[in-house]
């Protein structure tokens, strides 16, 4: 007998969902049956995204935020919640990245990466989590969860994205401390660290001497699709993940294993 991971009757927000992993995140979601909330400063991409999704049968909602705003997290979670319903399930996605040497940054480069990465991934994760653990000190027993989108660079140095990696260690340790203290009111807090995948960020780098010298690197020599991380996200995401706790996941074709 075959068995899926259904998501309906749920809530879920994905932030950085105007393009690549954030994208196909809220699309996989409403197609699990989860009502699906697109949120990113890009709000005329949110609306081709949520027009996409109608069209398929899903229901999707558009709120926009500046995650190194915090007023502007709490407006979105609260439009959020008021267009959709309370928030079951968080994907913190939001994220940028800079290339250059250690010797080279400065400290506008630094708190790029880190207002986004870090800070706004802390604060969005605090603005849902303190409202999930109201509702579940009102009604014990709910499930939530908050996946927190990593990088396989948050576990091992890479060369000219050192900042990148730092601040997605970072993203790390507060998903095992989230854990931790939030575990207690049903909210389950893990990472995703996936490896290189393409997208339509860094589609052209893999053509390039430089990008192909990287793909010949790799174990398997290929890099991922956003679609690989498809049974991830919905294994974390679903009711059935509820042991799973705290979990850093990797899914980047046995490069940490290298």
């Amino acid at each position: 007998m075959g068995r899926s991971l259904n998501l309906e009757g749920k809530v879920a927000l994905i932030t950085g969902a105007s393009s690549g992993l954030g994208m196909r995140f809220s699309q996989v979601l409403a197609q699990a049956g989860a009502k699906v909330v697109l949120a990113s400063r890009r709000v005329e991409r949110l609306k081709e995204l949520r027009a996409e999704i109608e069209a398929a049968g899903g229901e999707a909602h558009v709120v926009r935020v500046d995650v190194t705003d915090h007023d502007s997290i709490r407006a979105a979670v609260a439009h959020a919640e008021t267009e959709a319903g309370a928030i079951d399930i968080l994907v913190n996605n939001s994220g940028v990245s800079t290339t250059e040497r250690l010797v080279d940054v400065t400290p506008q480069g630094y708190d790029f990466v880190f207002d986004t990465n870090v800070r706004g991934a802390f604060f969005m994760a605090q603005e849902v989590g303190k409202r999930m653990i109201l509702r579940s000190k009102g009604q014990p027993g709910q499930q939530h969860r908050i996946i927190n989108i990593a990088s396989i660079a948050g576990l091992r140095a890479l060369p000219q994205i050192g900042v990148y990696c730092m601040s997605k260690a970072a993203v790390i340790h507060m998903t095992r401390s989230m854990a931790v203290e939030w575990g207690r009111y049903g909210i389950n807090v893990n990472a995703i660290c996936p490896g290189y995948i393409d997208t339509e960020i860094n589609h052209h780098h893999w053509e390039t001497e430089a990008g192909r010298k990287l793909i010949d690197m790799l174990p398997r020599k290929r890099v991922g699709t956003a679609a690989d991380l498809d049974g991830l996200l919905l294994l974390l995401a679903a009711d059935e993940s509820h042991f799973i706790n705290g979990a850093i996941m990797t899914a980047d074709d046995g490069m940490s294993a290298a």
